[in-house]
């Protein structure tokens, strides 16, 4: 399956604190930027932070209970290849990055099982990063 790479543009009230979390911490290489926004390739996609000023979602983040954990929404992430995100896993592990819900696997022994892990950025972004170990589990029923 070939995918064609997304771009999403996120608010960032502390511009210099996610340049450091996204290119740092998460080990993204920058691409182009501004005095304002900054890209990243997220994975072969196009992440653009943008600087603005605190968002309410920012601020008090909504959640919805998914396999007995509050999930934060809104979020976003990418799908890895299962060493892709134990890798992932790890590093920021090592950087004792704060995770909003643990890497773990959840709905075990279920259609749809998947590895999974919550985190903010800087900023109160919430990102998700899952896995498959069978890809053809990620739209199943």
């Amino acid at each position: 399956m070939s995918l064609s790479p997304f771009h999403l543009a996120i608010p960032v009230y502390d511009l210099p604190a996610a340049r450091h979390f996204y290119g740092d911490v998460f080990g993204l290489s920058e691409g182009r930027s501004d005095t304002h926004w900054v890209d990243f390739d997220f994975f072969g996609h196009q992440l653009v932070i943008h600087e603005h000023p605190r968002t309410p979602s920012q601020e008090h983040a909504h959640t919805n209970a998914v396999d007995g954990h509050d999930v934060p929404v809104p979020h976003f992430g990418v799908v890895l290849h299962w060493g892709e995100w134990e890798a992932l896993a790890e590093r920021l592990k090592a950087r004792g990055t704060k995770f909003v819900i643990e890497p773990y696997v959840r709905f075990k022994g279920q259609v749809g099982e998947q590895a999974t892990m919550f985190l903010y950025d800087p900023c109160g972004n919430a990102l998700e990063f899952k896995a498959f170990k069978d890809m053809s589990q990620l739209f199943a029923k």
